[in-house]
């Protein structure tokens, strides 16, 4: 079921880096202003989890990486202020804190963040590339208390080593299931899916499988930073016809397995196998964009945004050195993005599509990536069931490169053509 023949795989295998640097990030924008009153819904939206990224120090240099992680930000949170956030997001009611990176045991005070989390009575997970997740780090992290650790595995080996950007990267990546496990620590994995990795992923599902996983998280690749780079990775809308299918014989095998199939925001929208994908949600079906009314994230400079992998530049909210957690979450007109959203805010296929009030949009981060503004996303199943159906096909096509920075995005021209159109 690969979207790509032999030639062309192997050609994208082979293909050199459009990039080798690594950017130091500039200092983002800061004393953003809030609102002077904060409204009823935006206190009846409360932060289930917030995704915190704890620093861009990263050992790998991953071809996908939105922010083009690697070095860590200058100006990086300090511990004392790390455990004030901690607490200032158990006062607002927070649930989760997933702590990402980069790297998040790069940072020397990793486990005092954990530690600070559980004794606030929150659930502490990380999301690691697992390149150095060792036997004693497992072990440190089962002795903070730490609550599931999710690996990421992309692939069978030579896909997993080509996106991530290191041979041996996908061995690590196992290894460190092991490792966690064997300390006691609950693990879960989770999966970007592109033109490489699509067609493996019934083969990568084994493999974790047989390490115990209780969830494996997927997402979409998106291209942001260096994804943006490298276009002929990214899924085509057409591509979905093919992929969700598989999706479905998949959800069977995780149900059977009793492993959590945990689609990300961008996996959907509304198509034949959505009820096997998020039966288990409370409305059967995904809603519209999570940030600011689920969930957000938090930058290792303490800015604050709706969503952790949305462009800083646009979307920052405002800093917690400058405003308390509570503030910005009630009062940031950006954090106010999704709450608001409404039919009349969408665009192209999106605008007119029979599930506009529930989906508006689907997810804000691919849309505007992918055409630069949100409220059109053509990856979406029920789109391009839609599309088929009348002869149609929709293809995006590089317009405009990324400049190389972090959390930045090119542009692309989304083409409506015949079906069986070659290009």
């Amino acid at each position: 079921m690969s979207v790509l023949s032999e030639a062309e795989r192997a050609a994208i295998l082979k293909a050199p880096r459009p990039r080798r640097d690594l950017p130091i990030l500039a200092q983002g924008p800061r004393r953003l202003p809030l609102e002077a009153e904060t409204r009823e819904i935006d206190r009846f939206y409360r932060p289930v989890y917030a995704v915190w990224e704890v620093t861009l120090a990263c050992d790998l240099s991953c071809r996908h990486c939105g922010s083009r992680a690697g070095h860590a930000r200058p100006d990086e949170l300090t511990t004392a202020e790390c455990l004030d956030v901690i607490d200032q997001l158990a006062d607002l009611g927070t649930m989760e804190i997933v702590f990402i990176g980069g790297e998040v045991y790069l940072r020397e005070d990793w486990l005092d963040l954990i530690r600070q989390t559980r004794k606030k009575g929150m659930q502490a997970l990380i999301t690691t590339g697992g390149r150095g997740f060792t036997k004693e780090r497992a072990r440190a992290a089962a002795d903070a208390g730490i609550n599931s650790v999710s690996v990421s595995v992309d692939g069978l080996a030579e896909t997993h080593d080509r996106l991530r950007g290191l041979q041996g990267s996908h061995a690590a990546a196992l290894t460190a299931l092991e490792n966690l496990q064997a300390a006691g620590v609950r693990v879960s994995a989770n999966t970007q899916i592109n033109r490489l990795s699509m067609h493996e992923l019934p083969q990568v599902f084994e493999a974790i499988l047989a390490r115990g996983v209780h969830s494996w998280q997927i997402q979409l690749t998106v291209p942001m930073g260096r994804a943006a780079d490298e276009p002929d990775v990214v899924l085509q809308p057409y591509d979905m016809l093919t992929l969700f299918p598989m999706l479905g014989e998949l959800a069977d095998r995780c149900r059977k397995e009793r492993v959590l199939l945990w689609p990300g925001n961008n996996v959907g929208y509304f198509g034949p196998v959505e009820t096997k994908l998020r039966g288990t949600m409370p409305r059967g079906h995904l809603a519209s964009c999570g940030m600011g009314r689920s969930g957000f994230g938090i930058e290792s400079d303490g800015m604050v945004k709706g969503c952790p992998s949305l462009a800083t530049a646009r979307w920052a909210a405002g800093t917690v050195r400058e405003h308390r957690l509570a503030d910005l979450w009630e009062r940031s007109s950006r954090m106010r993005f999704a709450r608001d959203r409404q039919v009349s805010d969408l665009r192209g296929f999106c605008r007119t599509c029979y599930y506009a009030d529930e989906c508006r949009g689907g997810c804000t981060w691919t849309s505007e990536s992918i055409l630069g503004e949100p409220g059109d996303n053509p990856w979406c199943h029920h789109r391009a069931l839609e599309r088929d159906r009348a002869g149609l096909r929709e293809r995006l096509v590089p317009a405009v490169a990324a400049e190389g920075n972090p959390f930045d995005m090119g542009r692309f021209d989304l083409v409506l053509e015949p079906r069986d159109a070659t290009g």
